[in-house]
């Protein structure tokens, strides 16, 4: 019932084994360990004295939820023209950058209490009372109401963290102020490598680079309100060139010690979309400088963890988490909102059954598509992974 702490139960998450430097990596639901070489069989599992010290020490307990999981897309539309956007039905066949995409759609007054009532109702079914809200769209901010809105009622169901992902060009600092203030918490914003770069990939549709203002408004918004700020930096063989310049750019004009920064490479998910950048060994190299170069500039970087399932989409009854399309529809995962014949419900009639959302229920690394296999793509991530544990390690920022 609401008013108790969670017990929810979750599936066992996967622990990984990561070679370091010195040693290996250990990377479990429960915490990290660094192993010595002799706690490590040559081939990378752990001797069984060591397995069970790790055991006892709770490093693979899976914690369980105490919050529920809720995205909501507040507006389908975008007003940049992104050829790689999942949320793109085909490329601009003029060449230009007006991408068709998912159907118009726009969160009500009327819908956001709905969506809110479906929320109550899942909340207490689950035996939480804190939710953890992610606006995302489209762009959300093209429905700058409905944010404000959802944000402010949201609150009446407890405890709320809330978190925003915006291309930042609408993000103003009267608005920043505003969403602050109803309680949002973060903001997820990316760049496409170096101002030149960006410009000629993260496109309005109307036509025009988005750089400068994207730095302007963050760097506005961080002295006027308390948000923290996520910066997701897309790879890909337009832009790896610049993304070192891109790091020191970002350092210079913005505050590091309200940001994070992440390094992750474009999937092939926009339909006609190809990024021809492969997991090589320089691009090891490429991402493990990166970060760590972000780690002396004073940004926040995540710390690798072990393989956990999704709270929204690795449920197929969505019991602690769910993603709802600005028209109410019920999607698996944020990736296949809003598109034709993913649909696994409503909010007004709950999900579907089983049997009709096979199929349609996707995890949201299911439709990531490379040209490589998801063997070759593990083996990089853990390289890259392992270099972030290791610059993390050395300046003392493992915690």
């Amino acid at each position: 019932m609401p008013g108790t702490q969670s017990v929810a139960a979750v599936p066992a998450a996967g622990a990984r084994m990561i070679q370091a430097r010195r040693g290996w990596w250990f990377l479990g639901a429960g915490g990290y360990a660094l192993m010595r070489p002799g706690q490590v069989e040559p081939d990378g599992t752990l001797r069984p004295s060591a397995e069970r010290y790790l055991r006892e020490a709770g490093l693979y307990d899976v914690k369980p939820y105490n919050s529920y999981s809720l995205t909501v897309l507040t507006s389908t539309d975008c007003n940049l023209g992104c050829g790689y956007c999942f949320q793109n039905t085909a490329q601009d066949p003029k060449g230009g950058s007006r991408p068709p995409r998912i159907r118009h759609a726009r969160l009500t007054p009327e819908a956001v209490g709905q969506v809110l009532d479906f929320t109550r109702e899942r909340m207490a079914a689950a035996g939480m009372d804190k939710l953890s809200l992610l606006l995302f769209g489209g762009e959300p901010l093209l429905n700058p109401r409905g944010c404000r809105d959802l944000l402010t009622r949201a609150g009446e169901l407890g405890t709320l963290t809330a978190s925003m992902t915006s291309n930042g060009t609408l993000l103003t600092p009267l608005i920043a102020k505003e969403l602050n203030a109803a309680g949002l918490g973060s903001v997820q914003v990316t760049f496409d490598g170096d101002r030149a770069d960006h410009d000629a990939i993260r496109v309005r549709r109307s036509g025009g680079g988005t750089f400068d203002v994207i730095v302007s408004n963050i760097a506005r918004a961080i002295e006027k309100t308390s948000l923290r700020w996520m910066l997701r930096v897309n790879v890909s063989h337009l832009n790896r060139n610049g993304v070192d310049d891109l790091v020191e750019r970002l350092g210079a004009r913005l505050d590091p010690a309200r940001c994070g920064i992440h390094f992750a490479r474009v999937g092939d998910v926009g339909v006609g979309y190809a990024n021809n950048l492969l997991h090589e060994n320089g691009l090891v190299d490429d991402f493990v400088r990166w970060h760590a170069r972000a780690l002396e500039l004073g940004f926040t970087v995540a710390r690798p963890r072990a393989h956990v399932p999704c709270q929204a989409c690795s449920f197929a009854d969505g019991r602690y988490g769910a993603v709802v399309n600005a028209d109410g529809v019920l999607a698996s995962c944020w990736e296949t909102a809003g598109k034709p014949g993913m649909e696994v419900g409503t909010i007004t009639d709950g999900y579907l059954d089983a049997e009709q959302t096979k199929g349609r229920w996707v995890s949201c690394h299911d439709h990531y598509q490379y040209d490589e296999e998801a063997a070759v793509r593990a083996v990089f991530q853990d390289r890259v992974d392992a270099g972030v544990l290791d610059s993390l390690h050395a300046v003392g920022r493992l915690g």
